[in-house]
């Protein structure tokens, strides 16, 4: 799988909640980050729905290298500087 571009390189906290599903943008476009907000349109690219199963934070990807989409597993850290 491709991986989108990198819109940031921190991870966002995000309170989310228990039952609600989640848009995560794939792309790395949104100005929604971490979150899709269409600009993917035109592109291979779709956002991951992710469904809470508890209220907790998440620490949300915004690097997009991540393999623990759409969480961050610290790939930010192996950005080149």
């Amino acid at each position: 799988m491709t991986k989108g571009q990198v819109a940031g390189t921190e991870p966002i906290a995000i309170e989310v909640e228990e039952g609600k599903s989640y848009f995560w943008c794939t792309c790395g476009m949104s100005q929604n980050q971490p979150f899709c907000d269409g600009s993917h349109k035109d592109t291979d690219f779709k956002p991951l729905k992710w469904t809470a199963e508890a209220t907790e934070t998440k620490y949300f990807c915004t690097c997009k290298q991540t393999d623990n989409q759409p969480f961050c597993d610290g790939s930010h850290n192996k950005l080149p500087a």
